[in-house]
């Protein structure tokens, strides 16, 4: 199974969005897929029609309590697609920071999570909060890829430098850096701010950037009304065109790594 966590330390630039996306088009290849909300506004889990409150378990158990594959298994939520499961979150979970933060070996709880089902899945997509704490840590160090959502304005290039030293911070002395792709989203070619942005994204990251864009499509908006996967709702949408443009891109990163 191959993690990729969708993080960015500002809120609002498409995490969700792309989390979203990118899972429809992995399970129309006939991929399986497990999505894992790890941010307590549970938007993804909501996505999808769950009412997370509801809830007996969630990705907060895995921190409390859960710790079998057993457990893992039970914690999950089948969604209308039958190739994607969703761990969903609570408003438990910011509670976490507080109450477990301090604990030693909260770091890779989601890593060894992940190791326990991996056979279970081809992916596991991991959509985190806009805040850096036991959850991001978490997402980042169970991941093989990150994918870092930028919208194309330029209060949202001074969150992704927060984003890329929180990287090197946890990097530390490790041997293999953290393999990462900037995704450039919300673009709107006909402002010349979005256009700036870009620029300055290609210019500043070079190759860590994937060279398309996630434009403005207000299909997203209506598919998420639709509690339906893009791809699902809209599949001749430019939104989706761009974002399996993305998918494709990924699935080269990851075969190159591999080799």
């Amino acid at each position: 199974m191959e993690v990729w966590t969708v993080a960015n330390q500002k809120g609002g630039v498409g995490k969700t969005t792309t989390t979203i996306a990118l899972a429809g088009l992995l399970a129309e290849c006939g991929k399986k897929v497990l999505l894992v909300d790890t941010d307590p506004h549970a938007s993804l889990s909501y996505y999808f029609g769950i009412e997370s409150e509801d809830l007996e378990l969630s990705v907060y158990d895995l921190f409390a309590q859960v710790t079998s594959k057993e457990q893992i298994l039970q914690s999950l939520c089948p969604t209308q697609y039958g190739n994607i499961d969703i761990l969903p979150a609570t408003m438990g979970l910011a509670t976490l920071d507080r109450s477990l933060g301090a604990k030693g070996g909260m770091g890779l709880v989601l890593k060894k999570a992940m190791q326990k089902v991996a056979e279970n899945y081809d992916y596991a997509l991991m959509d985190c909060p806009p805040v850096l704490g036991v959850l991001m840590v978490n997402a980042l160090a169970a991941s093989d890829r990150i994918i870092v959502p930028v919208q194309t304005e330029f209060l949202a290039l001074k969150g992704l430098d927060r984003m890329i030293k929180t990287m090197d911070i946890m990097q530390g002395e490790q041997d293999d850096p953290f393999a990462y792709t900037i995704v450039p989203t919300m673009f709107d070619k006909r402002t010349k701010a979005s256009i700036s942005a870009y620029q300055q994204l290609q210019e500043v990251y070079k190759e860590k950037v994937w060279p398309g864009v996630i434009p403005i499509d207000t299909n997203f908006r209506n598919a998420s009304i639709a509690q339906k996967v893009p791809s699902h709702y809209s599949a001749s949408s430019r939104g989706v065109f761009a974002y399996k443009s993305l998918l494709d891109y990924l699935m080269k990163l990851s075969k190159k790594s591999s080799t």
